[in-house]
């Protein structure tokens, strides 16, 4: 099975929930958060737990505004690993996006509507009257949201609160995610 790298700087519930409804664990989690204040408590715990199972590191915390070095560092303990980005907030090198196969999931239809790419896609979806909304997951390359998108899934979001689009997006890129897993069998050798 390939090593599986997972990215956040928000929460990491996301990666929590995936874990537990596919039985898969990330062989490395790492995020630019400081300190795992605000980091989802049963993923902490249960890393905490595989790093004294496993005696190694499994949570990582890159700087704020990471290198491509502060990336290979980690990167390079892992053979042909897959990386998947989990609302990680920040653009990955150029270099890296080069060396490793990553896969995001953008909060926005970028495949039908192009003008979505970038950041807070679902504000920009709600303030401007889209009908419709959704995630995409895509390979990441050096450009912004510009990789292959491999899966894409809409809702609409027409008489909802800017609360309500964000809780159903919540539940669209989880979907999405699993698909990806499931569909992808993306971790076999």
């Amino acid at each position: 099975m390939r090593p599986w790298i997972t990215f956040f700087s928000q929460t990491g519930t996301e990666i929590n929930r995936l874990c537990k409804d596919l039985s898969i664990y990330p062989d490395a989690i790492v995020t630019n958060r400081h300190t795992t204040d605000g980091i989802n408590k049963d993923l902490l715990a249960t890393t905490m737990f595989r790093e004294h199972k496993l005696n190694k590191t499994v949570l990582n915390m890159l700087p704020s505004k990471p290198t491509v070095a502060n990336y290979l560092e980690i990167l390079s303990h892992f053979k042909n690993p897959v990386i998947t980005l989990h609302g990680y907030l920040r653009i990955i090198p150029k270099e890296v996006c080069e060396k490793y196969e990553i896969y995001n999931l953008h909060p926005g239809l970028i495949d039908k509507y192009p003008s979505l790419k970038g950041f807070n896609p679902q504000e920009r979806a709600f303030t401007q009257g889209y009908k419709l909304a959704g995630c995409v997951v895509h390979k990441v390359v050096p450009e912004v949201d510009e990789g292959e998108i491999l899966l894409s899934q809409g809702t609409s979001i027409e008489g909802k609160t800017l609360n309500e689009v964000y809780d159903t997006l919540h539940n669209v890129a989880f979907d999405l995610w699993k698909s990806f897993f499931t569909a992808y069998n993306i971790l076999k050798d």
